[in-house]
């Protein structure tokens, strides 16, 4: 079974809408089970945790902000 076709997202600094950390994207990867692209980034603050995961879906959205859809993750100049 071949994979099925890639989501892509361009790699570099976002910044959180909600909470206004920023992040580096590392790219897209497959979850092997259930097939499901995510989001791979890491915390450019200090964490816990050097990687993150999120749903492609989720990390592309546009969610409520202040009364106003915006992107849930901005990409910002590096």
């Amino acid at each position: 079974m071949s994979d099925p076709l890639p989501k892509t997202i361009t790699v570099g600094r976002y910044r959180h809408t909600k909470t206004g950390n920023y992040y580096e994207v590392i790219g897209v990867a497959l979850h092997s089970e259930t097939l499901e692209r995510v989001v791979v980034y890491k915390p450019l603050y200090e964490s816990e945790f050097k990687l993150f995961v999120r749903p492609y879906d989720m990390f592309t959205e546009h969610v409520m902000f202040e009364g106003e859809s915006k992107p849930r993750f901005e990409k910002v100049d590096n």
